[in-house]
């Protein structure tokens, strides 16, 4: 397919496509030839075939996974199939992308129950109608050893050792098992089971998703274009996002854990996470970006719309609204919230009619340790009926109806039994 066959609203159409995929991608690889492909896919009819794949070992999703996924929904408007590939074999793997030691392996069950996870979140942001959902078992798991050594005869050590995980590893004298060689050979193998046109990943997935343009051309297919989406940094602003590092926003937590979690991100990043983490428009992106650079736009209220955008795409507009509304009283006009959820304190913890604060906030499940207690009392971050509460030995005398506060969007109203 050549570009001077195509007619002028053809181009255009093209060029619209390609503008809005190139939106906050850091690499294209290579942007000549997914133009080219659009234009097929224009010219004919027929959808591009779009591959994301998923390692179902922490299945529970948070803002920093939904940046491909938004770049997904935006292929699925303009009418091309997302290949959304739960790794079910090769999770019992695991990517040893980025890591410096061997992935502990999962069991099917595991692997099983994660994807069944995945797909409930997923489906917040893709169009459910123009998703395929496919698990790698259906043609890894029939492959023979003479199929396995076939395909790993297809690529060098010193392809592999290009990694550059493995090849910190292996210059640091750390193990590398035979195994972990066979993770970017399974995920460059699934694109050539699919015979996918366009493969998505983070920065930190470029040589899987190259091994992909590798294999496929070995098997004598069309290659696959390759997108790199930035990695985005979590609530520090420093690290990538991540569950471990506790810097995350989830897609599946309550709406007030959201909206307050997005309010604490650092000023600078706002643009960032409207651009990757959310479903505002070009021109809206660049009106706000302008108007923050040129003073008319206030930081906090930027960072409202942004916190009111997260909970409304994942819970709809009531609860963005609600919750919205709660961060303005709790915390603008510094009350108390209405509904605050009561807490069942039993006398039996009691010792003549008092309990030290630690016990009470582990007792009540506002800390998960003594420890995290009375890190938390210690930092100033433990209220009692508005009350700042420093002393970690002290002893409380607890009433029907008192309320405990931790940090800014802990409460519970004890009720005394």
């Amino acid at each position: 397919m050549k570009w001077e066959q195509l007619t002028a609203a053809q181009q255009q159409e093209v060029e619209h496509q390609l503008a809005v995929i190139r939106r906050g991608a850091v690499e294209i690889v290579p942007e000549e030839e997914l133009k080219l492909k659009l234009a097929k896919s224009v010219v004919t009819g027929e959808p591009l075939k779009i591959k994301l794949g998923l390692d179902p070992s922490a299945p529970d999703i948070h803002v920093g996974h939904t940046v491909v996924l938004h770049k997904l929904r935006q292929f699925q408007e303009f009418g091309h199939q997302v290949l959304l590939l739960i790794g079910d074999f090769t999770g019992r793997i695991g990517d040893p992308t980025g890591k410096s030691e061997t992935r502990k392996q999962l069991t099917e069950e595991d692997v099983k129950r994660n994807a069944e996870t995945y797909k409930k979140q997923i489906f917040k942001l893709l169009d459910p109608e123009k998703t395929r959902v496919v698990y790698n078992a259906e043609w890894l798991s029939p492959l023979k050893f003479a199929d396995v050594v076939e395909l790993a005869a297809k690529v060098t050590v010193a392809r592999m050792l290009e990694r550059d995980d493995f090849s910190k590893r292996y210059s640091s004298g750390l193990p590398i098992h035979i195994h972990e060689f066979f993770y970017p050979l399974m995920q460059g193998y699934d694109s050539v089971a699919l015979q996918s046109d366009v493969e998505l990943g983070g920065t930190d997935q470029k040589f899987n998703l190259l091994m992909g343009r590798t294999l496929q051309k070995e098997y004598g297919q069309p290659t696959q274009v390759a997108i790199m989406m930035p990695l985005i940094e979590g609530l520090d602003g420093v690290n990538k996002m991540s569950k471990s590092l506790g810097n995350y926003i989830g897609i599946d937590e309550e709406p007030n854990q959201i909206y307050g979690k997005a309010m604490s991100i650092p000023d600078e990043l706002m643009t960032k996470y409207y651009e990757l983490a959310t479903d505002i428009g070009g021109e809206e992106l660049e009106q706000l970006r302008q108007g923050l650079q040129d003073g008319t736009a206030h930081p906090r209220d930027a960072k409202m719309k942004l916190a009111y955008t997260l909970v409304r795409m994942y819970h709809g507009q009531a609860a963005a609204d609600e919750a919205q509304n709660h961060f303005v009283t709790v915390f603008q006009q510094r009350a108390l919230p209405e509904d605050i959820e009561e807490a069942v304190l039993p006398a039996a913890e009691l010792e003549n009619g008092s309990i030290r604060l630690v016990k009470l906030l582990v007792t009540l499940n506002l800390q998960a340790s003594n420890g995290e207690a009375r890190r938390s009392i210690t930092q100033g971050a433990v209220k009692l009926n508005e009350e700042k509460l420093t002393d970690p030995m002290s002893e409380i005398v607890p009433q029907d109806g008192d309320v405990l506060q931790v940090g800014k969007r802990k409460f519970v109203k004890i009720k005394l039994a």
